[in-house]
């Protein structure tokens, strides 16, 4: 199986953590179209479906680890 890069891998974390497309251009400092395409590469290279379903196979093949996923606090659900 290929690999994904450093960069799509940071932009999966992300993801894992609950951020949006929007948030996470915003975050790395690139335009929501370029997440996008980094988006339609991770599905490929995992062969996900969705964001979630990438999320966990990332997690299962070892792409992410669980120590990459931070659980919300009280303030931010609240």
């Amino acid at each position: 199986m290929k690999t994904l890069t450093a960069r799509r891998r940071h932009v999966l974390a992300l993801v894992a953590n609950g951020n949006t497309n929007a948030q996470i251009g915003r975050l790395l400092g690139i335009h929501e179209r370029t997440v996008n395409r980094h988006l339609a590469e991770i599905f490929q290279v995992l062969g996900a479906r969705d964001r979630a379903n990438a999320v966990a196979i990332a997690l299962v093949v070892g792409e992410l680890s669980p120590q990459h996923i931070h659980m919300p606090t009280e303030e931010a659900v609240a």
